[in-house]
């Protein structure tokens, strides 16, 4: 499991860059961001080096920024890579909330999974292990 970044963000102008510029001031490097929005609001996912940081540093400037615990499984980066996860999750039985994916290696794509009841997911890791796939730490992600 490794730490996600939520930020609830007004929908407006130079808010999302604002966010970022925030971020980069404090010295603090992203390794991925989702973004969903709604008329009024978007909610931002990120990934980043230093989360606690990064939330500290968000709420100090008016952020509404939380960490919550996501899966980030390795896979390899090549077509099909996230199908075979996908069926072995369904094998499992786990549901998937929301998911988005970034690369750090050439060869590894990074799949960021929000998981229902994601306790489930400690008890999978030898399972997926043996289909192929490692679940991250946020120290793989340096």
């Amino acid at each position: 499991m490794i730490d996600q970044i939520t930020v609830f963000l007004e929908n407006s102008e130079g808010r999302l860059s604002a966010l970022c510029r925030t971020l980069a001031d404090s010295n603090i490097n992203m390794y991925a961001l989702s973004i969903a929005d709604t008329a009024d609001f978007g909610i931002v996912r990120i990934i980043a080096d230093d989360s606690e940081l990064a939330v500290k540093v968000l709420t100090d400037n008016d952020y509404r920024a939380a960490i919550t615990k996501v899966a980030a499984i390795g896979v390899p980066n090549t077509p099909g890579g996230l199908a075979g996860l996908l069926e072995t999750f369904d094998t499992l039985k786990l549901n998937i909330e929301y998911g988005y994916c970034f690369s750090l290696k050439p060869d590894m794509a990074v799949d960021v999974l929000k998981i229902r009841g994601s306790e489930k997911l400690e008890e999978a890791a030898e399972v997926l292990g043996n289909a192929g796939y490692k679940v991250l730490a946020q120290a793989d992600l340096k």
